[in-house]
């Protein structure tokens, strides 16, 4: 049988079909508009979204037999507010995951109700990015669409409703709304208060794996597919992510590099970091993880090989960075492009090279952007390891890790072992592997995983240049705090 993931990104849908054994048929991308009607702001309409999934499946399948399509899953863009009015019409665009317009309402969440109150409610406090924020920014600024509201959505679950005529959504995805009880797995009724709205505008919650719906004879038809696809809940990007590694179960992390740079520790447990640095979230497998996320991650080394050097040649500009430079760079970069989140939850830090001089190269300023999105992600795995999580490896997935320098200096910043995945394909291999559960095909994510995620190879730190790093991570760390006034 095959399976159809489904990741639904900020720039593009990726469509990957994969036979039950984990075998990757084909991957199909389509890309979609996004918009910055005003400075800090970013939306899109989700009907592009659909009208990509619906181009995309066909293409996709067009060379087996469509009878032998089992299951359909997801991982999509998280935090993202979609509105629908009581005939399931759009209200207006989806205000995204990266959107800042926000600050005023989550400064009244953190501030005025209390980041003691919305941990307890929670086990979050608020950020820029989350849903709660926009909820409260619709009600003060656009009341008429507001008052429309019938029901409120997450990207990827717009995807399942329009393929099921469910409206539904999961743990994982629902966990960074900041309106979800996450260890208790329920909504929370006193977020749902604050904000001013019912519990019956939210979505039913389904675990990641479970089937939600069957796809809707008329759009089976239109797709090429049998009416008789199940339709599983799907997750959040990076918890989707995290099951595309094999990054389930207990003390396991993974570590992703996309537009935005996440480290993600799966648990059986729920565990919260008490100073709110990190995100304590549901898991795709039924249980728990942290997760530290950064703002610009690959976006940064995009932003300065595309838009400053004026070039796509990323395997060539990096390969100027040899192996006897790690450690030994005098610039820094801080990789604060969209402000930051984790850990420092301030959405006007602002990017910058520190420590140029007149023969800084453009390889020694690559390099330091390189080195910037890795202490990034370090500063929040040091939250982790305050915590008495003893990390010792990480798995590793996203565009931005694509060649071995991204891989490398992860091990050596990190100083710990590198896994590196026989298929990087993150959410879209999580998406396809949770349809795979909800079709019987496996009983559990975890025994999924263990059948059809490989590891290609191990990267283990070099003790020289970790010593190296760590002594300019210690001194990288210290910017921050000097720079936070001029913020």
């Amino acid at each position: 049988m095959y399976y159809i993931g489904v990741d639904l990104g900020t720039s593009a849908v990726k469509l990957l079909l994969m036979e039950s054994d984990g075998t990757i048929v084909k991957i199909v991308s389509k890309k979609y508009p996004i918009s910055f009607p005003s400075p800090g702001w970013s939306e899109q309409e989700p009907d592009d979204w659909w009208d990509a999934v619906k181009k995309g499946i066909p293409e996709l399948i067009s060379a087996i037999d469509a009878s032998k399509v089992a299951g359909i899953s997801f991982g999509g863009q998280m935090h993202g507010l979609v509105i629908l009015d009581k005939e399931d019409k759009v209200i207006r665009p989806a205000i995204l995951w990266n959107d800042g317009r926000t600050q005023k309402e989550t400064d009244y969440l953190n501030n005025v109700i209390g980041k003691d109150k919305l941990s307890a409610y929670t086990a979050n406090i608020a950020f820029a990015g989350f849903t709660a924020p926009k909820i409260l920014w619709l009600k003060e600024n656009e009341p008429e669409n507001f008052a429309r509201i019938d029901k409120i959505m997450l990207p990827k679950d717009y995807i399942a409703y329009r393929l099921t005529g469910v409206h539904c959504t999961d743990p994982s995805d629902a966990s960074g709304m900041l309106l979800y009880d996450v260890k208790n797995r329920k909504w929370s009724k006193e977020m749902c208060d604050i904000c001013g709205i019912n519990e019956t505008m939210l979505a039913k919650v389904y675990e990641s794996y479970e089937k939600v719906g069957t796809v809707r004879a008329e759009i089976a038809s239109e797709l090429g597919l049998s009416d008789s696809v199940i339709v599983a809940a799907g997750a959040g990007d990076n918890a989707a992510a995290a099951v595309g590694t094999g990054t389930v179960g207990e003390g396991l992390c993974n570590i992703s590099l996309g537009t935005s740079g996440t480290i993600f520790i799966s648990s059986h447990d729920f565990k919260m970091d008490t100073f709110n640095a990190i995100h304590s979230f549901a898991h795709a497998d039924g249980y728990y993880h942290l997760m530290g996320c950064m703002l610009s991650a690959a976006s940064c080394k995009a932003w300065f090989i595309e838009d400053i050097l004026k070039t796509d040649d990323y395997a060539g500009e990096q390969g100027k960075i040899t192996d006897d430079m790690l450690g030994r760079n005098n610039i820094f970069f801080m990789p604060y492009l969209m402000g930051e989140r984790s850990p420092y939850n301030n959405p006007n830090a602002r990017a910058a090279f520190i420590g140029m001089s007149m023969d800084s190269t453009r390889t020694d300023m690559l390099q330091a952007v390189m080195e910037g999105i890795t202490f990034g992600i370090r500063d929040s795995y040091e939250v982790a390891k305050a915590l008495g999580i003893d990390v010792k490896r990480t798995r590793i997935c996203g565009g931005g890790s694509k060649g071995e320098l991204p891989k490398k200096m992860m091990a050596d910043i990190l100083n710990i072992d590198v896994d590196v995945p026989e298929n990087d394909q993150g959410p879209a291999m999580g998406g396809a592997i949770l349809a795979a559960v909800a079709a019987g095909e496996y009983p559990s994510v975890e025994e999924a995983t263990e059948k059809i995620v490989k590891m290609e190879g191990t990267i283990h730190p070099d003790p020289a240049v970790a010593a190296l790093y760590e002594e300019k991570y210690q001194r990288y760390r210290k910017l921050y705090p000097l720079l936070k006034e001029w913020y």
